[in-house]
């Protein structure tokens, strides 16, 4: 079985953004159209038969591969932001990281009650910033059945965290070990 094409375009940075820590850096990946394309193609593959009315990303790079997946499965985009960045009213959640914690908010607009969301984000690791997005928009009433992610970290428990809320699994990349 040969290597994933994908894999290449992944930077390692070490020691990013603390001692300790291994950065799965995704820039090259977003630099190199044909990668770029072929990953967010394979994201939104799964979801082609029964496409979801929206498409959730989290910010920062989850908005850049989101906005891709939501256009090539023909649905809108909800921006999940980072505190302090929408400008109507909106709902928060705090979760806790791998190295810290953070806080992210929607717009209480941003989904009406039955709407099915898929949920994207360039990498899974605890999966807290993922279950904290998922659970807030079950909160104003979306259906959040799956999320669709470029790499997961097994070993740091995200998968197993996310399938625990009922979430479905999908990730293009695994980097055990870490």
């Amino acid at each position: 079985m040969s290597p994933d094409p994908l894999l290449p375009h992944i930077r390692n940075v070490p020691d990013y953004p603390k001692k300790g820590i291994l950065f799965r850096d995704i820039t090259p990946l977003l630099g190199h159209a044909q990668a770029l394309r072929d990953a967010c193609w394979r994201m939104a593959a799964p979801f082609e038969m029964r496409p979801p009315e929206l498409v959730a990303g989290i910010e920062a790079r989850g908005f850049i591969l989101g906005g891709i997946v939501a256009h090539l499965l023909g649905a809108g985009f909800i921006p999940i932001r980072k505190p302090g960045k929408l400008p109507a009213k909106s709902v928060s959640r705090e979760y806790a990281l791998e190295y810290g914690s953070g806080t992210l908010e929607l717009h209480q607009d941003c989904v009406k009650k039955g709407q099915r969301v898929l949920l994207v984000d360039d990498l899974v690791a605890t999966g807290g910033s993922a279950e904290a997005a998922v659970l807030l928009l079950r909160s104003l009433g979306a259906v959040v059945e799956a999320g669709s992610f470029l790499v997961d970290l097994p070993d740091l428990g995200g998968k197993k965290r996310l399938e625990t809320i009922g979430l479905k699994f999908h990730a293009l990349l695994s980097f055990p070990g870490e």
